[in-house]
């Protein structure tokens, strides 16, 4: 392994994950094997969010795992994230590498755009996130990628690749074998209520 892109992506989405649950939670993703942790959160005040991603830093820390904050990158400076992830309307790379440094892991979600990915790599992505690939709650909005786009991205853009949407241990192998480093999981693992022994099972996917 070269980089820190790599096995488990858990996404701790306050969405999915309430509140008196959240530090728990992340724990047991973290004590299972996830390899990066990001906070998500849509719609809770910003010291409510402060608060939380302070938390996850922490726990972070202690599992020498890195901290991305998803879309806010004035949080992710605030808590000394390690990077933070952007969609379309996020901001900008270039900010967000200006206000976080050269070292600062930054992940750009490309959807199922191969130009998207191209551009993101261009302009100095730490990463490209995939997706989605399967049906999924937190992401319901119609985009599909294929296996043929992800090995089409796989051989054209020398970028770890993150799979997201949908993806369970039991369907994840073609996409790790298709080129995918990490797999990004939201539902999949805190809907469960064995998040450990969940975080475990995707774990078990990826070679040591």
């Amino acid at each position: 392994m070269t980089h820190l892109i790599y096995g488990l992506y858990a996404i701790v989405d306050t969405g999915v994950v309430s509140p008196n649950h959240f530090h728990n939670a992340a724990s047991e993703a973290l004590l299972g094997g996830a390899n990066l942790i990001q906070y998500r959160d849509k719609n809770q005040s910003p010291k409510q969010r402060y608060e939380q991603a302070t938390d996850l830093r922490q726990l972070c820390s202690q599992h020498n795992v890195p901290l991305i904050i998803n879309d806010d990158i004035e949080l992710a400076a605030q808590v000394k994230a390690d990077g933070v992830h952007l969609g379309k309307n996020d901001g900008s790379l270039l900010a967000a590498r200006q206000a976080l440094g050269e070292k600062a892991i930054i992940g750009i979600s490309c959807y199922n755009e191969l130009s998207r990915a191209i551009a993101a790599w261009e302009a100095g992505a730490s990463y490209i996130a995939l997706g989605r690939f399967f049906p999924s709650i937190t992401k319901p909005k119609p985009i599909f990628v294929s296996l043929e786009l992800l090995k089409e991205v796989r051989e054209k853009i020398p970028l770890p690749i993150v799979a997201i949407g949908g993806i369970t241990p039991q369907n994840a192998l073609p996409i790790i074998q298709g080129g995918a480093d990490a797999i990004a999981v939201i539902g999949g693992i805190f809907r469960h209520q064995n998040i450990r022994h969940q975080a475990m099972a995707y774990k078990k996917l990826f070679p040591s």
